[in-house]
């Protein structure tokens, strides 16, 4: 799959906060058609003390949960380590990843935020823009203000930052810690409530990020240890 290019990639925090604000008026946060996600991708990023950074893509089919594609890369970054700055450390890699997909997913679960951002513009955001695809960032913290939902699975809360919603915390399993999710790109709050929920039918982190997950520490370890793959 393609994967646009935004050039020239910010080489200081202070461009990519500038990129950011440009970006972020680009958002939509609404499903542009009735959503039909067939193949769903979770997406993960890591990286060593080194420079060295990895990522995995797991494609699912929405129905069965089957693993229907993954796809990896490795790569390096020299960009600072700032909060609310993460995707001008992991994108690069994501994207060529992504690249090397022959399935062109329907909807990609970020294990990020989304509009959940001090400058309403994660990670979930930028990759949502660079692929049109609709996206989505379940994380395992939450960016903003909320109150405890209720222990049963299914329910929610809103997340607000400055008085704004921005997401859900959404329990996923009762009597668990919710996730946090917030819209990326082309998709509405509620829809991607109700995919995270399909994707959680045994535990609090939808599949697709837990699959990616343990091919990205399966990847870090092999970095460690010089291995391919």
């Amino acid at each position: 799959m393609k994967v646009a290019k935004t050039s020239p990639w910010p080489a200081t925090p202070e461009q990519a906060i500038a990129l950011q604000d440009r970006l972020r008026t680009q958002v939509i946060t609404e499903n542009p058609r009735p959503p039909r996600f067939r193949t769903i991708a979770g997406l993960d990023s890591a990286y060593d003390d080194h420079g060295n950074v990895v990522a995995a893509i797991v494609v699912l089919d929405a129905e069965t949960l089957e693993t229907v594609e993954t796809a990896t890369a490795r790569g390096t970054t020299d960009f600072p380590y700032v909060p609310g700055l993460l995707s001008f450390r992991e994108l690069p890699t994501t994207a060529a990843a992504l690249e090397t997909l022959t399935v062109t997913p329907d909807l990609l679960i970020c294990d990020s935020q989304g509009l959940a951002h001090p400058r309403r513009f994660g990670f979930a955001c930028h990759l949502g823009l660079l692929t049109g695809i609709p996206t989505v960032g379940v994380a395992k913290n939450a960016w903003g203000d909320y109150s405890d939902p209720g222990p049963t699975r299914g329910s929610w809360s809103e997340i607000t930052l400055d008085g704004t919603p921005v997401g859900r915390a959404l329990r996923t399993r009762t009597n668990v810690k919710p996730v946090y999710v917030s819209v990326g790109h082309l998709i509405n709050i509620d829809t991607a409530c109700t995919q995270v929920l399909t994707l959680t039918p045994e535990f609090r982190q939808p599949e697709t990020t837990r699959r990616a997950d343990a091919l990205c520490r399966k990847l870090l370890r092999n970095l460690a240890t010089g291995q391919p793959g």
